[in-house]
């Protein structure tokens, strides 16, 4: 048992002395009182005394009185620990079954139109999932993590909604996408996808894992691995993509490309605007098991008074039933 304020004791402890020493100092003065005039008054006192009734009440006074001084001392002490905040520890190992799933966005000049409603369907994906790990991944010449994975959906709605606010600026780039134009060329479709494949965590751990990946495919540039090379590294790990195509049923050839990319892991390829979008790959994240990970071990402190306030109402009450018989 630990104890929150612990000096709480010492303040019991000395309470309860005084209380000792000013019962012992008013004893002595009434015996030393008696002592001088009370048993003037009363003939053959030693004979009184001398009797088994006497010595027989006397000793019951006696032991009252001491139960009286001992209950006084069980309820102070108890006070005090109650007061000190008595605590009890516990080690909590938390397990969070759930499923993984990287949002990954391209934001370069050729998305810039359709961003906010890749972002809108982003935040409709999050009414359909409970308790799954949501991370985000912004990419165009060179990839940046927003946020890593949590479950704190009120965390990444108010990213998702700064973000989609960000694409109103009109003179300085937003500070969200400072590190996404560190490379040569853009919309790098290839290094976004691995980027985001890499930003899972707990590698050794099977668990299922999900990309949602909004692009249009319109590469610029010389990447440093391609569509094809980043879907097999996908493959490889268990990773599923599932490709938001905003130029569906335009560009036959490069979304033919992005949806062998998805298909290739696992995953497919859906149209932005198609109105079941949502809720297809709400159902396909979830036809995989959610699995157990442990998080980091937390020590857990708890009030743990209980005990010491039964104790503490068994010794008043005790005590003033004693004290009642006995008529001090």
């Amino acid at each position: 048992m630990a104890l929150a304020n612990g000096w709480m004791i010492v303040v019991a402890i000395g309470i309860a002395v005084v209380g000792i020493g000013v019962g012992l100092l008013l004893g002595l003065r009434g015996r030393t009182r008696s002592v001088a005039g009370e048993r003037a008054r009363i003939a053959r006192a030693e004979r009184l005394r001398a009797l088994p009734s006497f010595r027989t009440a006397l000793r019951r006074r006696v032991l009252a009185l001491t139960g009286i001084l001992l209950l006084g001392v069980i309820a102070t002490a108890s006070a005090g620990v109650v007061a000190a905040r008595p605590m009890s520890s516990q080690t909590i190992q938390p397990v969070n079954t759930s499923r993984d799933i990287m949002l990954c966005l391209d934001v370069s000049g050729s998305m810039t139109e359709v961003d906010v409603e890749v972002l809108s369907v982003f935040e409709e994906l999050l009414e359909g999932f409970k308790g799954e790990r949501i991370g985000l991944t912004i990419f165009n010449s060179s990839p940046v993590q927003v946020f890593p994975l949590t479950d704190d959906y009120s965390f990444v709605r108010d990213h998702l909604r700064s973000i989609r606010e960000s694409f109103d600026y009109i003179d300085e780039i937003p500070e969200h996408w400072v590190g996404t134009l560190n490379g040569d060329g853009a919309s790098l479709i290839g290094d976004g996808l691995a980027a985001c494949t890499m930003a899972f965590d707990h590698p050794d751990d099977e668990r299922s894992r999900s990309i949602v990946f909004a692009t249009d495919n319109e590469v610029n540039g010389a990447s440093i691995v391609t569509l094809d090379e980043a879907a097999a590294y996908a493959k490889s790990v268990g990773v599923r993509v599932f490709a938001l195509n905003p130029v569906q049923g335009k560009d036959a050839d490069v979304s033919a490309e992005l949806a062998a990319a998805a298909e290739a892991t696992g995953g497919a390829a859906f149209g932005l605007r198609d109105t079941t979008t949502v809720g297809d790959i709400v159902t396909e994240v979830q036809k995989q098991d959610a699995t157990r990970l442990k998080g980091q071990a937390q020590v857990v402190w708890t009030d743990t008074p209980n005990l010491w306030i039964v104790v503490l109402m068994i010794a008043m009450l005790s005590f003033i039933v004693v004290l009642w018989r006995v008529k001090l």
